[in-house]
């Protein structure tokens, strides 16, 4: 049998180009790459769900990566995408230099605006008003409740020996040295911090032409915060504050026992309550009933009108002062007028 003829191929193939693939592969990458970084921007540049309807806290603890933060602040509802957070910090490059804190996102915050925050440490800033007449232990309790230090670390250190000695207060504690003020902390800030800042505040409000004036009259820093706290919780209006604090200098001129209600109230631990004949004989160096002179310390943190009062006192011959009504009193030169007064101003209270 003949075998049939091969016919070979006249004709040549095109030869193929191993780049084309490759190219393709390439350009759909870039699309995709495209989209997504059209995706991401859009995620960065809007804001997340969670600050729609207002803003939002979010705490950042010490020593944590960008991916770990970037996990965080999307749990808090503050970013809508944790990876274009992460982008954006490396293509800014404060990946590594994100601070810790407790931040206060606004409403409508973009990503963009998160990171800021944390790139320059824009913390929350917490406004605690520590009132004139206020203790040691209320502040305690305020900065408790704010959630800024425990109360029993603050009463810890503003009786430490060590910080006492290093802020220069020749004292058992704090007590007084704490000027009344609004202050802002954020959270983190140490019980000694906060402290120092609120004593730096005090010294730079009690000026050298006050301690001059106290020196002239024989008293020492801690002697005029004493006298002054005392004036403080005595006044309900500070325009008697001048004539609170002559009735307490002519006593002490006299050697008279001061008499003052809220020494023994800060002894007892009564704030403003009707004192009873057990709690006026209490044995206590705070005690003004029982003892001579001024207390050991300060009762309070006077602000600077009691301060300035305890220096400046008015010149009147008064002896004693009874309430008339909520805020102003009856001021007396001698014994038979102020039991006149307080027949009389008791008695219409009874009524």
């Amino acid at each position: 049998m003949m075998e049939r003829p091969r016919f070979l191929k006249t004709w040549a193939e095109p030869p193929r180009r191993p780049g084309f693939a490759l190219r393709t592969v390439l350009v759909l990458a870039l699309i995709l790459g495209m989209l997504f970084t059209v995706v991401e921007s859009w995620l960065v540049v809007t804001a997340a769900p969670g600050l729609r309807t207002g803003p939002r806290v979010v705490e950042i603890p010490p020593h944590r990566g960008l991916f770990e933060v970037a996990r965080l602040l999307d749990e808090a509802g503050v970013i809508r995408s944790p990876v274009g957070f992460s982008l954006l910090a490396m293509l800014r490059g404060s990946a590594r230099s994100l601070k810790a804190g407790e931040y206060q996102i606004p409403q409508g915050a973009s990503t963009f605006t998160v990171l800021w925050q944390l790139e320059g440490g824009h913390v929350l800033q917490h406004n605690i008003v520590f009132q004139e007449g206020a203790t040691v232990a209320e502040l305690a309790r305020q900065l408790e409740t704010e959630r800024l230090a425990s109360a029993e670390d603050i009463l810890r250190v503003s009786r430490d020996g060590l910080f006492l000695r290093t802020m220069d207060i020749r004292a058992n504690t704090v007590e007084g040295y704490l000027f009344p003020d609004t202050y802002q902390f954020v959270k983190g800030m140490t019980p000694d911090e906060i402290l120092a800042r609120m004593v730096a505040r005090m010294r730079e409000k009690v000026s050298p032409e006050l301690l001059d004036e106290a020196s002239a009259r024989d008293l020492s820093l801690h002697q005029l915060l004493t006298l002054a706290s005392i004036i403080e919780k005595e006044a309900v209006d500070p325009s008697e504050m001048p004539l609170i604090s002559a009735v307490f200098w002519n006593r002490l001129k006299r050697e008279m026992p001061l008499q003052a209600d809220p020494t023994v109230q800060y002894a007892v631990g009564k704030d403003r309550l009707r004192l009873t004949r057990e709690d006026l004989q209490v044995d206590s160096p705070f005690n003004t009933y029982r003892r001579t002179g001024l207390p050991p310390g300060p009762i309070a943190s006077p602000g600077r009108m009691a301060i300035q009062a305890a220096v400046r006192p008015a010149r009147v011959n008064y002896l004693y002062f009874v309430a008339m009504d909520e805020r102003r009193h009856q001021f007396s030169a001698n014994l038979a007028d102020h039991v006149a007064a307080v027949a009389k101003y008791r008695l219409s209270r009874v009524r």
